[in-house]
């Protein structure tokens, strides 16, 4: 039987912790800074735990955990 491949894209962006979540950036980062108040961009710097509807859909793409 063959190895299950990762996704690249899912290898690069998220990671799992020791109990099985996963981390990604954090959303609506990307464009339109000028829109946002200063505070929503305090609050968006660095990582955020995935929500759980979501992390199904990655640990399918992800089947060995974090390379």
């Amino acid at each position: 039987m063959p190895k299950m491949k990762t996704k690249s894209s899912v290898k690069k962006r998220f990671k799992l912790t020791g109990t099985g979540k996963v981390i990604g950036t954090q959303a609506n980062k990307r464009h339109g800074m000028i829109k946002r108040t200063n505070k929503q961009l305090r609050n968006q710097r660095g990582t955020v735990i995935m929500a759980e509807c979501d992390t199904a859909k990655i640990k399918k793409w992800m089947p060995y955990g974090a390379v």
